[in-house]
């Protein structure tokens, strides 16, 4: 699903953090609290690494 300003602002928070996709690995957290952070997760020789940008919407789509 991509996201969009719209489809973020009305994620809700949850009892326990989950992830919403957009694309190539690139997601959001949404935590009980209710903050929205970007991560990127890539795999460099086979293992996986996780990217963090920042919180939504202080890293906005846009960057």
């Amino acid at each position: 699903m991509p996201l969009n300003d719209a489809k973020i602002r009305a994620l809700k928070p949850r009892e326990k953090p989950y992830k919403t996709g957009d694309f190539d690995g690139l997601y959001l957290t949404v935590t009980p609290s209710g903050s929205r952070l970007w991560h990127l997760k890539y795999r460099i020789g086979g293992k996986e690494k996780r990217l963090s940008f920042g919180a939504y919407p202080g890293v906005s789509l846009a960057d």
